[in-house]
């Protein structure tokens, strides 16, 4: 188990994720007049200047251009808590690694999580709250869940799971409290260090040990190149997830005659959650550095200029999206930047549909009527580096209980057995 070091109580996980986010409520009128103007906006923040890209074209110009946009600023942040991890890597490097790593991430790995890990998760999540007839769908269900997913994907003891949570969340503060994300990656090293000696010995059928048991070309994952990819993996499995699932259920409730439409037909389930991200991304922005000097969208960049890229902006971008602002699971579907693109582009973005889908198709199928609680005080979504729903009060009517249910292959439960009259 994980030592304890420092203490606990008081400690609220839901609060320090809120501060992560920052608190704005609408970012998106600002971009759209920023973009207007230029679609590279020069700052100078204190000795630095920073070049904010807020179109989707030239937001993809710079996350598939790896000569001359490098991803090694990120050795500074979050390299000095995780290690050297892919995100600073830049070709051929990265490659390599990935191509490790992503063995782990196969469609095979992931099916045998789905049903095992992932519908359990949420069936436990939905069962704590199912008989009451109303819920806060964040705390209850969006934020535990990828928790757990990513804790049990990784093998780790229930009884690990609560201080598996803080040290997580401790760790990707890392630009707001610096010692203490560096305390946590340290207790986490040392932690996986003891999990990874194990599984050598013993393997399972566990993320750690698809890791250690990946293959390319004869060569395999050494400690010292695992250690980093599940430090990245436990923070980012947790934060984008839960907030991506959570903007997807305010979209549909917040629009009740899609949240219908979907109900009704089950086909739309991937391009709503497709929408979701692309209408409320997540992570914002993610950083480039400029490798040499170069014009970008008729602005002026320095060798070594920070060059930010506004996954949020380029998603709402009017050249590419009719209405960008509007949330419309109809819409024609076109590739949305929440992944990331190019080389970079998310390598968890597998799971994290799988994680979705099967969420939203349980919510869907066990919690009948659904909607938002009149009474609730203004639920909306907010942030300005992450975004999502802090809270999601619900009512619903009669539940189906998991054990009348099955995961498809789609995702979806369904019932085993006719329902009963509270089920109708």
């Amino acid at each position: 188990m994980i030592a304890a070091s420092g203490p606990a109580a008081g400690y609220d996980p839901m609060r320090q994720f809120a501060e992560l986010a920052g608190d704005v409520r609408d970012p998106y009128p600002m971009m759209a007049e920023i973009r207007a103007g230029s679609p590279v906006l020069e700052v100078s923040v204190g000795p630095r200047t920073i070049f904010t890209v807020t179109s989707h074209e030239l937001a993809r110009q710079v996350l598939t251009d790896n000569e001359r946009f490098s991803s090694a600023g990120y050795a500074a942040t979050m390299g000095q808590v995780m290690g050297r991890t892919i995100l600073e890597m830049d070709p051929p490097e990265h490659q390599r690694h990935r191509a490790l790593v992503a063995r782990a991430f196969r469609v095979r790995v992931l099916d045998q999580w789905r049903d095992a890990v992932i519908g359990e998760c949420v069936s436990e999540l939905i069962d704590g709250f199912a008989g009451d007839g109303q819920a806060d769908l964040v705390p209850q269900l969006t934020f535990p869940f990828p928790v757990r997913v990513i804790a049990r994907i990784l093998g780790l003891p229930e009884a690990d799971w609560p201080r598996f949570l803080r040290l997580s969340t401790e760790l990707i503060a890392v630009m707001r409290h610096w010692d203490r994300a560096v305390a946590a990656g340290r207790e986490l090293r040392g932690y996986f260090a003891d999990i990874i000696a194990e599984r050598r010995r013993n393997l399972r059928e566990d993320l750690v040990s698809q890791l250690i048991a990946a293959e390319v070309d004869g060569r395999r994952l050494s400690d010292e190149e695992i250690y980093p990819f599940l430090l990245l993996l436990l923070p980012a499995g947790a934060e984008t997830t839960y907030r991506s699932s959570g903007n997807l259920l305010f979209g549909l409730l917040s629009h009740p005659d899609q949240l219908a439409a979907v109900r009704a037909d089950r086909g739309l389930v991937p391009q709503a959650i497709e929408e979701a991200l692309r209408w409320e991304t997540p992570l914002l922005t993610i950083a480039r550095e400029a490798t040499q000097d170069l014009e970008l969208g008729g602005v002026s960049i320095p060798a070594g200029g920070f060059v930010a890229v506004s996954l949020g902006a380029a998603n709402r971008d009017p050249e590419r999206y009719a209405e960008p602002d509007a949330f419309d699971v109809f819409r024609l579907a076109r590739p949305h930047m929440s992944f990331g693109d190019g080389a970079h582009r998310c390598l968890g973005m597998h799971l994290a549909r799988m994680e979705t889908r099967v969420l939203l198709n349980a919510v869907l199928d066990r919690l009948p009527d659904l909607r938002l609680d009149p009474a609730a005080q203004d639920p909306h979504i907010h942030g300005m580096i992450f975004r999502s729903p802090p809270n999601l009060p619900v009512l619903f009517g009669g539940v189906i209980s998991a054990p009348d249910c099955t995961l498809g292959r789609d995702g979806r439960a369904r019932r085993r057995t006719a329902p009963g009259p509270d089920q109708r």
